[in-house]
């Protein structure tokens, strides 16, 4: 019985791992890497042990704090966006005639199908204050002229919309795929016993899908937090560091500066960030009523 036992527990191990090994290269080698590399100070030559000077650099650095707050905005506000217009659409269209709902599905994830540049190209081209159709609509209504990225107090709320608009598709396919799969025997009783549309949907329908809200709220946060090609292609951080993020100040530190150290440095706080804003999300998916 013991020799069974240990077969078929090998025959388990060998068939996780590649994946397991994958998995240790790709994922944990770089973390623990990453650490290591923010506690040195290192140049083209050697790399000299600094402890966490690193981090003190970083949270004296008005840059980075400045790209520290970015972020975080970015996240709270197109997280939330994403999962209220995402739930709302789907909730709305989930349960209509099956062409119907192909055709929503369709054109909400068109631009999740296109690449990043092209979509972060062609908002460029329209919020262009010379010739873009947006600045030149707005000019007429408003008859002054307007920079909508290159002003302080809108660049932050242009980029949240687009990248919003960008990637809210996906998570409508995953919401009108999660709620078709509800029993309709709980819907069906709802309406015997007089509850109105928005019960259901409030009542039985969200609560149910609650494993897809944590799943697309993680994900976001973790695209979000990694958002670079739209405030590259857009705003380069400009104006005045006004749409730099995480990602972005990391990204210059490593690859125009040549200060790998504190580039290391901010990879690690963005893991930290990552976890934290994690960590309650999953803990509410596996809480048990």
């Amino acid at each position: 019985m013991k020799n069974n036992s240990l077969k078929e527990n090998m025959t388990g191990y060998l068939f996780i791992a590649p994946q397991l090994i994958l998995f240790l290269v790709f994922l944990v080698y770089p973390i623990i890497e990453g650490i290591r590399l923010s506690l040195f100070r290192i140049n083209y030559l050697d790399q000299v042990f600094v402890g966490l000077d690193n981090y003190r650099t970083l949270f004296s650095d008005p840059v980075f704090v400045k790209s520290t707050v970015n972020t975080i905005v970015f996240v709270i506000f197109i997280v939330a966006l994403t999962v209220a217009f995402a739930l709302f659409v789907s909730a709305a269209v989930f349960d209509k005639n099956a062409k119907y709902v192909s055709f929503i599905r369709g054109s909400y994830y068109i631009p999740v199908m296109v690449s990043m540049v092209v979509m972060s190209m062609v908002w460029s081209f329209l919020l262009n204050p010379a010739n873009g159709l947006i600045s030149y609509v707005v000019q007429q209504v408003s008859h002054t002229n307007v920079n909508f990225l290159g002003n302080p107090k809108t660049v932050l709320p242009v980029i949240i919309f687009v990248t919003f608009a960008t990637n809210v598709g996906q998570a409508i396919i995953l919401y009108i795929a999660s709620m078709i799969g509800v029993p309709k025997d709980l819907f069906e009783a709802a309406e015997v016993d007089g509850a109105s549309r928005l019960t259901i949907i409030f009542k039985i329908l969200i609560p149910l899908v609650k494993p897809t809200t944590v799943y697309i709220t993680i994900m976001n946060i973790i695209a979000v937090l990694k958002i670079f090609v739209v405030i590259q292609l857009l705003t380069g951080g400009g104006p005045n560091n006004a749409s730099t993020t995480l990602m972005y100040f990391l990204y210059n530190n490593a690859f125009k500066y040549n200060q790998l150290g504190i580039a290391s440095a901010v990879g690690v706080i963005m893991f930290l960030i990552t976890l934290v804003l994690s960590i309650p999300q999953l803990r509410s998916m596996f809480k048990k009523d």
